[in-house]
């Protein structure tokens, strides 16, 4: 049961814990609501949206590797006017208080600006991520979330058009993620989400190819956690804007190293593949480790200093 030692207020969003399941591991929520009822969430992040619908890359797109999940999607997702007619109005009916969270996706500036609109001009989401970063895609993508310019560009145009704050998610593809954060907050970005998938490679040793057909995929699960402790640490040493941790979480002892690091809140990625209860796992257990550990609020995690 949640109270209110686990709430969080963030930009946009007012949440009863600070668990939010991570943009394309729970798609728009339907397969995990008839496993358990989603408003025990914080929130949720549907799909990463684009103006069009795409049946992403070729397959075969996942694999589990010795290191965690990888995965080369390529954005796969039904585009922005199905997701406003449908998807979010389902979640919107079936869950109306929960806090949802869009997605936003692109290869240019104008995709995302399009995209943007629609979402925040539905009424049906809270707050809107821009995902800047996804590793697995041609053009955009990654590509865009490198340059601080480019970065800095296209918030502040995403920024103009919408109604509800916007969450820009960082890649960890890059030697200094401090100039990308700041470029987002100088953008306009009212939060951050850190960090998405490290692009990675698996080789089949009877086929002497990738396992991917796609070459390269987004490495998540674990071993990212070390990385996105680091990197939120870096940015928050620089930046008061809130962060949304992801990278790795399985437990709610991860949750207090993520809050201790820097971050705000956290998104729980590909834990939800193999274990589809993850979220409501760690939201059960927070309350003991948190004893544990004598936190009283987590709120209380953000004056620990190192």
């Amino acid at each position: 049961m949640t109270t209110n030692r686990l709430n969080v207020q963030l930009p946009g969003l007012n949440l009863k814990n600070p668990v939010i399941p991570a943009s394309g591991t729970f798609w728009y929520g339907q397969e995990y609501s008839k496993k358990y009822d989603l408003n025990l969430l914080g929130s949720l992040v549907i799909k990463s949206t684009t103006p069009e619908a795409r049946e992403g890359n070729p397959k075969p797109r996942t694999t589990n590797t010795t290191a965690g999940w990888m995965n080369a999607n390529g954005l796969e997702n039904v585009g922005v006017d199905r997701v406003v007619s449908e998807k979010l109005p389902w979640l919107n009916q079936q869950f109306p208080e929960l806090p949802v969270i869009a997605s936003a996706a692109g290869f240019s500036v104008e995709d995302y600006v399009e995209v943007v609109r629609k979402l925040s001009a539905s009424k049906l989401v809270n707050a809107i991520e821009i995902n800047v970063s996804c590793p697995n895609v041609k053009h955009g993508g990654l590509a865009m979330g490198t340059d601080p310019e480019t970065v800095e560009e296209i918030t502040r145009a995403c920024a103009a058009v919408s109604s509800v704050p916007l969450y820009v998610k960082l890649t960890p593809n890059i030697t200094d993620i401090v100039p990308i954060a700041l470029a987002a907050e100088r953008g306009g970005a009212a939060g951050l989400t850190m960090i998405n998938t490290l692009t990675g490679m698996s080789i089949d040793l009877n086929t002497r190819k990738p396992v991917l057909a796609n070459q390269t995929g987004g490495l998540s699960g674990p071993a990212l956690k070390p990385m996105a402790l680091r990197m939120i640490h870096q940015v928050r040493a620089v930046s008061q804007i809130p962060i949304i941790g992801v990278g790795g979480i399985e437990t709610a002892e991860d949750v207090l190293e993520f809050m201790m690091a820097g971050a705000n809140a956290v998104e729980v990625g590909s834990a939800n593949f193999h274990d589809p209860l993850a979220c409501p796992k760690i939201i059960d257990q927070l309350p003991t480790v948190m004893d544990s550990y004598h936190v009283d609020k987590l709120t209380d995690l953000a004056e620990v200093k190192f």
